[in-house]
């Protein structure tokens, strides 16, 4: 965990951003449970808690400039943001276990954007997500028993 926080305070330090004692709580919150995807009202209701005159844009703008600079990934799911630490891979991909909840990073070929570009014309594609979703072979062990 020290060592995600450290990674994270070196990048905003690089990035001429200050180092704030809600950044790193917020940062805190994530690393204690790299593996997965927290409910960003989970992040924000802590913060809030503990920083009464802090805003939810405050959160929400600190949560996408960590985006930004890569220490986190958010994604939609249902109808809640979701935001967890980003792993290790500049260029990865997730299976996502349906009953713990778990990430894990999966390697794939190269997508060929050349491809999906062709079929809409015009378009500018800025980004993609890719997610295998099941049951984790430790949840179907414990299944099993």
């Amino acid at each position: 965990m020290d060592k995600l926080i450290d990674q994270a305070r070196a990048q905003l330090r690089a990035q001429h951003l200050r180092w704030t004692k809600q950044r790193e709580m917020m940062l805190k919150i994530m690393s204690a449970d790299p593996e997965h995807y927290q409910d960003i009202t989970v992040i924000d209701d802590a913060l809030r808690s503990a920083y009464p005159g802090l805003s939810h844009d405050t959160i929400y703008r600190n949560l996408k400039e960590f985006e930004r600079l890569g220490l986190v990934e958010l994604r939609q799911h249902k109808d809640q943001m979701q935001v967890k630490y980003r792993c290790d891979a500049a260029h990865h991909h997730h299976f996502i276990c349906e009953r713990c909840g778990r990430v894990q990073e999966i390697q794939m070929p190269p997508l060929e954007l050349d491809y999906y570009a062709r079929q809409l014309p015009g378009a500018q594609i800025t980004g993609h997500t890719f997610e295998l979703r099941g049951i984790c072979a430790e949840c179907r062990r414990k299944h099993l028993q």
